[in-house]
């Protein structure tokens, strides 16, 4: 999987969500709030001042509040790119185990080449939003086919 880009700035637009300007000069809005109320150990973020904050980690590669609590940016970038509707090489790599389906039956299923599933089931290279479309109306096309086959 390839590196993720390094952050280049943060800025808290509500409680719990922050807009984040990536090197790529993408910019993603993510909501947070999710796994600060799951963690205890985020639970000082929930305080709107504390959260405020935030700041850029060195070289870019994190979000910090104090000495404890920061977030890698790897996470940071694949949250933001969910949340825009966009998929991860984890989300695509997880449809392909869920649908049994191999890099040579992805592809034909996709109408792509065999090499571009591996591009993208590994993250080195990105995955267009026509992709998961394309991924989601395999799964509506195909559902009745797989729910017979599951009851046999």
């Amino acid at each position: 999987m390839m590196k993720p880009p390094r952050i280049e700035g943060v800025e808290m637009i509500a409680p719990l969500r922050l807009r984040i300007a990536w090197s790529t000069g993408e910019s993603y809005d993510v909501d947070l709030s999710e796994p600060i109320n799951r963690l205890q150990a985020l639970a000082p973020l929930r305080d709107p001042s504390f959260f405020a904050r935030v700041q850029v980690g060195e070289w870019g590669h994190s979000l910090v509040w104090n000495e404890e609590i920061d977030l890698g940016a790897d996470r940071l970038y694949e949250r933001g790119k969910e949340q825009a509707g966009e998929i991860s090489p984890r989300q695509f790599d997880a449809w392909m185990r869920n649908h049994q389906l191999s890099l040579t039956t992805a592809a034909e299923a996709l109408g792509l080449s065999r090499r571009m599933i591996a591009h993208y089931r590994t993250g080195s290279r990105p995955i267009p939003r026509i992709v998961h479309l394309a991924c989601k109306g395999w799964e509506v096309q195909n559902a009745d086919r797989e729910s017979t086959q599951n009851e046999t």
